[in-house]
């Protein structure tokens, strides 16, 4: 088994991280443009007697050499920005490797799945959008409604919080700053009386309660979490939604900065100079929520129907709070271990399917679930 890793921020390095518990692993290599990620990748291992990782020095514009350490290789697996996934895809398919990434743009899904006949004729699999949401949330879906002759509601929660919040919004950057700004800012697809439609982000709060210390949280839209799973399961599910965890009172924070213009890209002129705005947000937010301490995720899908007649609601509920020992945080753990979970499982034959799928059409459900619980991400599953 012979994997690469494009990408080594964050959730990249925690990817390198659980690969090397694989003993089936033969060679790793990773790559990034920043030296000092990949140095502080080495420091995350931390094992100078681990023979089978190489690090290599990679600008991911150069296709030919992106494309000479992709040969050899079972399976890709891009960490780095959504908008190089379609390229990198293409090249996989061309080199004859398996692909997966971590996503977060609808387009570029689109254009991927487009690969699909490429993909299938080179017999090689292409998974886009496997992080924590899109990604894990979306085989968890598939799981649920397998068990269901019918299935009403299909209820999406996800949200990345600070353990201990502090002003002024009760919330730290755990990933990319732009990434969270398009969430904020991009429509919301879901299912709703069987029809796919579009809503506005940052409306239809609810609240919720998760057991302590969290309390009662509220829930709002945001985009792309539910990815692909829309186009799945339209005609086969009445109402599908994803909505963001946060603490009360942050969906209307954010949404008197997006009211106001801060979440702009078009430049404004201030003075003599023009100034994008959401620049300036998005470098204050991480002056502002770039902070200590633990942060926690919570997940929560509900999938509610009937079976053998017979109302049914089946729950997954996650509350991680990471991996102290190993400095790995609770958003490296969910978004990066479902990842490399499906990518060790093409690069095994595990996911039989070729050409370019959604996950949760090709990911083995409950194999995968089971693969999360061996690194302690504990599922809970309650079912009425």
């Amino acid at each position: 088994m012979k994997i690469l890793v494009l990408g080594a921020g964050l959730m990249g390095r925690a990817v390198v991280f659980d690969m090397l518990r694989n003993p089936k692993l033969e060679e790793l290599l990773v790559a990034d443009h920043d030296a000092k990620q990949l140095k502080e990748t080495e420091a995350l291992i931390n094992n100078p007697n681990e023979l089978r990782i190489t690090y290599k020095k990679l600008d991911i514009d150069d296709d030919k050499e992106v494309a000479k350490l992709m040969r050899g290789c079972d399976t890709v697996v891009s960490a780095v920005t959504y908008k190089y996934n379609f390229k990198l895809a293409k090249l996989a398919i061309t080199n004859g490797c398996n692909f997966c990434d971590l996503g977060g743009n609808n387009t570029i899904v689109n254009q991927e799945l487009e690969l699909h006949e490429k993909a299938k004729k080179k017999l090689v699999t292409i998974v886009p959008d496997c992080g924590l949401a899109p990604g894990m949330v979306s085989v968890l879906v598939a799981h649920g409604m397998a068990k269901m002759d019918e299935t009403d509601n299909v209820k999406i929660r996800v949200g990345g919080l600070p353990v201990d919040p502090k002003p002024p919004m009760n919330y730290k950057l755990v990933f990319s700053v732009h990434g969270l700004i398009n969430e904020y800012v991009e429509s919301c697809v879901k299912i709703r009386d069987g029809k796919i439609i579009e809503e506005a982000p940052l409306i239809d709060v609810e609240e919720l309660e998760f057991p302590a210390p969290f309390g009662k949280l509220e829930a709002f839209n945001t985009s792309g979490g539910t990815s692909t799973l829309p186009q799945t399961y339209k005609g086969k599910v009445k109402n599908l939604d994803y909505k963001t965890i946060r603490y009360p009172g942050h969906c209307a924070q954010f949404k008197l900065l997006m009211d106001l213009g801060l979440m702009d890209s078009k430049p404004h002129k201030v003075g003599d100079a023009k100034v994008a705005p959401r620049e300036l947000l998005s470098g204050l937010l991480m002056d502002k929520l770039t902070m200590e301490g633990k942060d926690c995720v919570l997940v929560r899908v509900v999938v509610e129907g009937k079976k053998n007649g017979t109302p049914r609601r089946i729950q997954y509920q996650i509350i991680d709070y990471g991996d102290a020992a190993n400095n790995v945080t609770a958003m490296m753990r969910l978004t990066s271990y479902p990842i490399s979970v499906i990518a060790q499982m093409m690069s095994a034959g595990e996911i039989t399917e070729k050409g370019a799928i959604p996950q949760e059409l090709c990911v083995p459900a409950e194999k995968f679930i089971q693969e999360l619980k061996k690194r302690n991400i504990g599922i809970e599953i309650t079912e009425a």
